[in-house]
């Protein structure tokens, strides 16, 4: 088994809080972000800031944290592609069981319910995979940089934003054949 390292930012360390049900402590941290916090679209990038608001109380199974975190993520704008920064909320709540109940629900649970059990590691509790479950849902699935980004041309991929007035003249394929009976041909000018 991996012994966490109390020097992680994201590895609290709780001999402070006791296991006195009801105890409570609170703390506020900045810590840089981990890698691969997002997805292929848009992320917070590794080594930003994350501002964490946590609050830790000793219940009787183990200790309840509930927190929120705040960060900027940042990804490429589905309509033009330019840059688009998102500031993200994500809030928290979940249960770290103590080493004695967490076997004891290893031993009485059903398998499937293993995945979900968080555990503490003595007084020591690694955050990153609760931060990870919050964040990555609360990112936006189609960023973009402003609300009314117009986007793309779809004819000839102009930023739009940069020529609001931008166009082009599409006739539908079915009147094509009319437009050429309209425009006067070279054989109608010999003919005069």
């Amino acid at each position: 088994m991996n012994r966490l390292d109390p020097r992680l930012p994201l590895v609290f360390d709780l001999q402070e809080l006791g296991r006195r049900p009801g105890s409570m402590l609170t703390m506020s941290r900045t810590v840089e972000a981990p890698a691969d916090l997002g997805t292929d679209v848009i992320a917070v990038p590794p080594g930003q800031p994350i501002e964490l608001d946590v609050r830790f109380e000793s219940v009787v199974e183990g200790v309840l944290v509930t927190g929120s975190a705040r960060a900027t993520a940042v990804g490429a704008c589905v309509r033009c592609l330019d840059r688009a920064d998102q500031p993200v909320e994500a809030r928290f709540q979940e249960l770290f069981a103590y080493a004695d109940r967490a076997a004891h629900h290893h031993e009485v649970g059903a398998p499937e319910d293993e995945e979900d059990v968080y555990e503490l590691e003595g007084d020591l509790l690694d955050l990153e995979p609760v931060l990870r479950d919050a964040v990555v849902p609360s990112l936006p699935f189609q960023p973009v940089c402003r609300e009314d980004c117009p986007g793309l041309c779809p004819q000839c991929g102009a930023r739009l934003a940069d020529d609001p007035d931008h166009q082009h003249d599409v006739i539908d394929p079915r009147w094509a054949a009319l437009r050429d009976l309209a425009a006067p041909s070279s054989t109608d000018e010999k003919r005069n």
